[in-house]
């Protein structure tokens, strides 16, 4: 997962808003989402709403860094809108997202 300074943020570029590092026990992007394409265990993906089998018990995932990692769990990258002041705002946040883009 991203690393930043004391406060969470990473270094902001000249005349850029400084982008949130990932919130250390969290694992909200790894929860709330549906994953649709397979993984390791995972031939058809996961559920939203279920935490994902490769969350470690620090909530960081397993697979980070890996070629096994599915592409939409590296294209979901923190931000102040998603992310928000805690834990519970990337939850509501993203489970939101999830039912605003089902395809049923």
């Amino acid at each position: 997962m991203a690393g930043g300074d004391n406060d969470g943020m990473a270094p902001p570029s000249p005349g850029v808003a400084a982008v949130p590092a990932c919130r250390p026990g969290c694992g909200a992007c790894c929860i709330a989402p549906s994953i649709s394409s397979p993984m390791p265990g995972l031939p058809h993906g996961k559920a939203a709403g279920v935490p994902c089998p490769h969350l470690d018990d620090a909530l960081r995932c397993r697979l980070f860094g890996q070629p096994a990692r599915p592409p939409v769990c590296g294209s979901l990258q923190p931000s102040h809108e998603m992310c928000g002041p805690d834990r519970q705002h990337a939850v509501r946040w993203l489970t939101e997202l999830e039912a605003a883009t089902r395809c049923d």
